[in-house]
């Protein structure tokens, strides 16, 4: 139950921040991929997204209408278009605001394990990243 309660709590802070960019979640994390891993294609980010090619593109098309990422031809071939993300100092400092409470809160928290459980954390929170995403990719696939 304390996994649900986290994967909740997780998912409605990071909704409130996309009302606050005024973009839905889905748009914001597709924005999220694309800053964390660099330029993709539209498939990439359906496959991780859980949604269709048609899909993606209308989030797509949000995100460069609201100028928070462009297409651009993929310099390894220039037949694809991958999708990248468009920085904006301003604005990105604002998103960077809206955590910056929680971020502190985490730190302090944080601060009060000893070096030796703050490793155990990391490595914690690292394996169950790549669990969920190696079980997030199991459950596309079997569709």
């Amino acid at each position: 139950m304390l996994g649900r309660r986290l994967s909740t709590a997780t998912i409605m802070f990071h909704a409130a921040v996309a009302d606050r960019q005024g973009v839905s979640v889905t748009d914001a994390k597709c924005r999220s991929l694309v800053l964390q891993q660099g330029p993709k294609t539209a498939g990439y980010l359906a496959l991780h997204l859980g949604l269709t090619t048609g899909a993606v593109t209308g989030v797509i098309d949000r995100l460069v209408r609201a100028r928070l990422v462009r297409r651009v031809v993929d310099p390894k071939d220039r037949r694809r278009v991958v999708v990248e993300p468009v920085l904006n100092r301003k604005r990105d400092q604002e998103v960077a605001q809206l955590f910056e409470p929680m971020g502190k809160r985490v730190v302090a928290l944080t601060a009060a394990y000893t070096k030796h459980d703050q490793a155990i954390i990391v490595e914690f929170l690292t394996k169950a990243c790549q669990i969920l995403e190696e079980e997030t990719l199991r459950l596309r696939a079997k569709r």
